[in-house]
């Protein structure tokens, strides 16, 4: 994967970026993903690209399948959806076992954030993030409120940055 660099003042930072969004619900349409909708519309809205979206049933093979499908050709992934302590969240799971690296402080950081705004609810967040391959992956919860907060406080500002360091040597 290669992406344009652009040079501003001198400094170096990663143009539009290629992403893929998965929502992962039983219950959600596109019509009623306000979570997704939000994710392709604050990325956009930042400049990056929404290549591919879709929404998956809560079943952990399929997440694996579509994240490994992605990854191979889009440098980030974002997902939203599953990642809470029901039976039938197993976001965390899937992803998990995908990662190379994992970034702690992204779900770290996030749970604290979440703190401030439910409460103790926040220690049920399986918040993740890391890289699979060549790709950075974010796993958020899929409440519309959980999603904005991680985009707008920890996705969009570190994105161009953390991409950036993913592909350092390849430009």
């Amino acid at each position: 994967m290669n992406f344009p660099l652009d040079c501003d003042s001198g400094a170096e930072h990663i143009a539009a970026l290629p992403c893929g969004v998965i929502t992962v619900s039983d219950t959600r349409t596109p019509e009623t993903d306000h979570s997704g909708q939000f994710i392709c519309t604050a990325l956009q809205e930042s400049g990056h690209r929404v290549e591919r979206y879709c929404i998956l049933r809560d079943e952990p093979q399929l997440i694996r399948e579509q994240v490994q499908d992605w990854a191979g050709s889009l440098p980030v992934i974002l997902l939203n959806g599953g990642t809470g302590i029901a039976p039938r969240d197993t976001t965390y799971d899937a992803i998990e076992a995908l990662l190379e690296k994992t970034l702690p402080g992204f779900g770290e950081i996030f749970r604290q954030l979440s703190y401030a705004q439910v409460g103790s609810r926040a220690i049920a967040s399986r918040a993740i993030a890391g890289i699979h391959g060549k790709c950075l992956i974010f796993s958020m919860p899929g409440s519309p409120a959980a999603v904005q907060l991680a985009m707008r406080s920890l996705i969009l500002p570190e994105l161009p940055h953390l991409v950036k360091q993913l592909h350092q040597g390849k430009h």
